[in-house]
């Protein structure tokens, strides 16, 4: 099965293909909820002809989609039916997700929150506790269970994203400037540009070093912390908090819910 995997969060979409052995080809695109399923295909035509050998849309043989932009969903299910010729997955529609969910409202966690944590449990063990740094940043504690692959979901906090921070300052403060975001080498900023990016970086390290801490001893297990996401690759090497950085981890999620929901 060649399986087109869809995972759309408020900033970025990421479409990436798997050949039924390994993710052959990723791609990230702007979310854009008003975007139709036939500009998709274009858009998609043309990365497929780029990457050359051989591989184009005719090849794919499925498709599951993961949004947390419900307006989105309507398009992305019409560009599988109309140029994959496949009904897609969607996660939250009759989908067997194959997790327990121990919260009071189990129909209140996220998709993406859910797949993080299948897509988690398929290759650590024991307790986990999952950074997801996107438009919001998420902590997710699963609890590990007897065997690899089984678990469950225990709940979580959300926290606002990095780039909400520095948009909230551009916006808010009339005097303070649109920047990008980056590690500043020294902590104490000695322009406007410095002083902001050391707030939001550093304030931002000091967030989920203290949210993993009170977390940890909340629960009172050993646990492993886990990052990902979009913007998680910026912590790398700046905290000892977070024990592995995992990019995969969603679209592995994704590929076993494909795999529990097809029996393939």
């Amino acid at each position: 099965m060649m399986l087109l995997a869809i995972e759309q969060g408020n900033t970025n979409t990421l479409f990436a293909v798997h050949d039924g052995t390994e993710w052959i080809a990723q791609w990230r695109t702007a979310t854009d909820a008003m975007r139709t399923a036939d500009e998709y295909a274009v858009w998609l035509h043309q990365l497929f002809e780029m990457r050359g050998k051989g591989l184009s849309m005719k090849d794919l043989d499925g498709c599951i989609i993961s949004s947390v932009v419900p307006q989105s969903i309507f398009n992305l299910r019409n560009l599988a039916r109309r140029y994959i010729a496949v009904e897609p997955l969607v996660i939250g529609e009759n989908v067997n997700l194959g997790i327990e969910v121990r919260i009071p409202k189990p129909s209140e966690a996220g998709a993406d929150r859910l797949v993080n944590a299948i897509g988690a449990l398929q290759v650590y063990e024991g307790d986990l506790l999952l950074i997801d740094s996107g438009t919001a940043t998420t902590f997710d504690v699963v609890s590990g269970g007897a065997e690899r692959g089984q678990g469950a979901f225990e709940g979580g906090l959300i926290a606002p994203g990095i780039n909400l921070s520095l948009q909230a300052l551009h916006e808010a403060a009339a005097k303070l400037p649109r920047i990008a975001i980056q590690r500043p080498d020294v902590v104490i900023g000695r322009d406007t540009v410095t002083s902001m990016q050391s707030g939001v970086f550093w304030g931002y390290i000091a967030l989920i070093e203290g949210l993993v801490d009170r977390i940890k001893a909340e629960w009172g297990k050993p646990m492993t912390v886990v990052g990902t996401g979009g913007v998680a690759s910026l912590f790398e090497g700046s905290t000892n908090s977070i024990d592995r950085f995992d990019p995969d981890l969603t679209i592995r999620g994704l590929l076993e819910i494909w795999r529990r929901n097809t029996h393939l």
